[in-house]
């Protein structure tokens, strides 16, 4: 059986892979961060909810973590894309796009998710810049201004109920969801304004035009997007999956093992709701259960 060349390879090196790469760092332990450079929060200038670092960058935040990172000298740092990851002897085997392959006893996905909008003019342009997904992350800058809500799914009712404590809301239904009464009467009794006209295209800052002509102003726009993993590594290894609201992410038990020995999944890939905050925990979990698999062994699969 052959020695595998690293102790840990890790498939991401945005927030949650960074985090699980500093647990095992710190275990002396021998890691390969293998990363695409495709944060999901590169639209976004800046990040919010995440505590010492709220306000800041979010590209700052990723680069002051991986250089904290790269400190450690058993850490090693690869760019590219990892196309396929397979199950051997001695434990996985990773390849990337140009052909170059690397060898771990143990694998860990923080592949991330990539965000589908509605296909509507002037939306895309905007987002991550006056058109959000997370109240959280985006909800305070908004100083209590107007906010519009684009319905995408019956999801979008729990987005419009949500935001009246950030704003002044209207929510576009856009004919992708009808309240039923008691919604109505829910939205009503939180100030909502319901507005039934089509959406055309988005506008200046986040102006949303409607086919009738009229254009209602608003300072930011909210839309849940369809999520697709932005690798098939999990699915080509055959790991669990789950079907979500918003799309499909990784099975993971609370140590954020998959349902493949040996395979743990953090981030975005692996929850239904991400964040900074979310991921760097998710991550360090991941990080923590890798190394300790290596000392007491792997779990039967979930």
């Amino acid at each position: 059986m052959s020695i595998a060349e690293y102790d840990v390879i890790v498939v991401g090196g945005s927030y949650a892979g960074l985090s699980a790469a500093t647990q095992l760092a710190r275990a002396r332990r021998r890691v390969l961060v293998i990363d695409a450079g495709q944060r999901r929060n590169r639209y976004a200038r800046h990040s919010h909810g995440f505590l010492g670092q709220d306000g800041r960058e979010a590209a700052a935040i990723a680069a002051d973590g991986r250089a904290q990172l790269l400190r450690y000298p058993t850490v090693q740092w690869q760019q590219g894309r990892a196309a396929q990851a397979v199950a051997q002897d001695a434990g996985f085997r990773v390849t990337l796009s140009d052909g170059r392959a690397f060898d771990a006893r143990r694998l860990v996905l923080a592949t991330g998710m990539v965000d589908e909008l509605p296909a509507i003019p002037g939306l895309a342009e905007r987002w991550g810049g006056s058109v959000f997904h997370c109240p959280y992350c985006h909800g305070y800058e908004l100083d209590q201004g107007r906010i519009g809500v684009l319905a995408t799914s019956p999801m979008s009712f729990h987005h419009a109920m949500m935001l009246p404590d950030w704003g002044q809301v209207t929510f576009f239904l856009n004919g992708a969801f009808e309240p039923d009464e008691e919604q109505g009467a829910k939205l009503a009794a939180r100030g909502v304004v319901i507005e039934r006209t089509p959406v055309r295209a988005i506008g200046a800052l986040a102006t949303v035009e409607l086919h009738d002509g009229r254009a209602l102003a608003m300072d930011g726009l909210f839309v849940l997007t369809r999520l697709h993993s932005a690798s098939p590594l999990a699915e080509t290894l055959g790991c669990d999956m789950e079907d979500g609201a918003m799309g499909r992410y990784v099975r993971t038990e609370m140590t954020k093992a998959t349902s493949i020995p040996g395979v743990f999944a953090c981030g975005d890939a692996a929850r239904v709701a991400g964040s900074v905050a979310f991921a760097v925990a998710d991550g360090a979990m991941a990080g923590a259960a890798a190394h300790q698999s290596l000392i007491f062994g792997l779990a039967k699969a979930a």
